[in-house]
């Protein structure tokens, strides 16, 4: 049993869900391996609606998986997401999540 936040989790896996559990957590997560812009990161991930994308970044932004950075220096407003350190301890993982979607399309013939 685990205990983080006042919420109990049962075992280790329901814990690593809670950060990227959902349809589209770790879609982002992986586009956000790199550096990106908001518009670069609405461009990779069309199929995503806006307003669920704004909703998932915020709440990753508040799970401490990825740093929201607003340029104000001169107009347009800009906007990077990265991965903090403890959101790069994902990057093993999602990377392996990935590979298991490529093989599995091979194997199915997707």
């Amino acid at each position: 049993m685990y205990s983080i936040d006042n919420k109990q989790y049962p075992c280790s896996t329901s814990l690593t869900m809670k950060y990227i559990g959902g349809k589209w957590k770790a879609v982002i997560l992986i586009h956000l391996i790199e550096k990106k812009r908001y518009s670069e990161l609405r461009r990779e991930c069309k199929v995503i609606t806006e307003r669920t994308l704004s909703l998932q970044l915020k709440e990753l932004e508040e799970d401490g998986l990825i740093i929201r950075t607003v340029h104000t220096n001169k107009p347009p407003l800009k906007v990077d997401y990265e991965l903090t350190a403890f959101g790069r301890t994902l990057i093993p993982l999602l990377q392996a999540i990935a590979q298991w979607g490529i093989e599995t399309a091979e194997v199915l013939k997707l």
